[in-house]
């Protein structure tokens, strides 16, 4: 059996244990599409949207592919009305959130896979013990927001975290954070994840819409964690805006300090492995990866 034939794989009917992170802002419907159509599973970042553009959005991957893909919400006090209702009456094959905790009964009774999303063996431990299905593993490489929803906002590497959470729980664990290439998904199956979620290797893919200057930014500056642009721990490209805000006074609670530094300019998040995105269409890269990943395993047993 191969190393890439995992229990994800299963649960969540694809072929590949890959997930496309679901990158509220930063991703269009299309991605989601051509990466389910690829074999691995697509994801909708719902968390901005209305629930008539969820619903849209929804419909509209559903018109380019029937494979299985995700659609992400915040959990509350960040939930937006009505999103929820949408993804129980629409039914996706799965359901993601993060920042806290989303009861996973009323979907799992319509069929609906369930993940949430952790960064410590703790946070892991409080969604198995509330029913999701999978953990989502997520390391301090990880770019765009902090999932953390217990104590505080650590920031566990992904080497440490999945091992950890693999032996607390009995769920499948994937592993996100800074995961561009295939020889680092193999080592993370090594160490205990059943798949890995990867968001910023996705967003140098035309699907993803992104314009040249969020690219750029993730390709020759540095990434770095901080509650400067929206009031919530984030990893973002230390452009000079940011840079002006983490100087600058505290920020407003989340989300209202966004609205505040969206006015000195923009912020472009993404992972510590930023700087290796490749510019490929989707589906190029689910196969590159694929490739990558098949032949590290193989030399393991060389």
């Amino acid at each position: 059996m191969s190393l890439l034939d995992t229990p994800l794989c299963e649960l969540l009917g694809v072929e590949f244990p890959i997930v496309q992170a679901p990158m509220a802002n930063n991703a269009l419907p299309a991605l989601a599409a051509a990466v389910s159509a690829a074999g691995a599973l697509g994801s909708i970042g719902g968390a901005a949207l209305s629930a008539d553009e969820l619903r849209a959005a929804i419909r509209e991957v559903r018109e380019t592919t029937d494979r299985p893909f995700a659609v992400n919400l915040f959990a509350p006090p960040y939930l937006r009305e009505g999103t929820l209702e949408v993804v129980l009456e629409e039914r996706p094959h799965v359901f993601s959130f993060t920042f806290g905790v989303v009861d996973p009964a009323p979907l799992r009774e319509v069929g609906i896979v369930v993940l949430g999303t952790a960064t410590t063996t703790e946070e892991a431990l409080a969604l198995e013990r509330a029913g999701a299905d999978a953990v989502v593993a997520q390391g301090t490489e990880a770019g765009g927001h902090r999932g953390s929803f217990l104590d505080g906002f650590p920031l566990v590497p992904l080497a440490e975290l999945v091992p950890a959470c693999a032996d607390a729980v009995s769920v499948p664990v994937v592993a996100a954070g800074g995961i561009v290439d295939g020889a680092r998904i193999a080592q993370l199956l090594r160490l205990g994840a059943a798949g890995v979620s990867l968001g910023t290797a996705f967003l140098f893919t035309p699907e993803a819409g992104r314009p040249p200057e969020h690219l750029e930014a993730l390709r020759s500056l540095e990434t770095v964690v901080t509650d400067a642009y929206t009031g919530r721990p984030m990893r973002a490209a230390r452009t000079p805006v940011l840079e002006e805000l983490m100087a600058g006074p505290s920020p407003l609670p989340f989300p209202e300090q966004r609205k505040v530094a969206a006015e000195k300019g923009q912020l472009f998040m993404g992972g510590t492995g930023a700087s290796q995105g490749r510019e490929l269409a989707a589906a190029e890269l689910v196969r590159l990866l694929v490739e990558e990943a098949e032949a590290a395993v193989s030399s393991y047993s060389d």
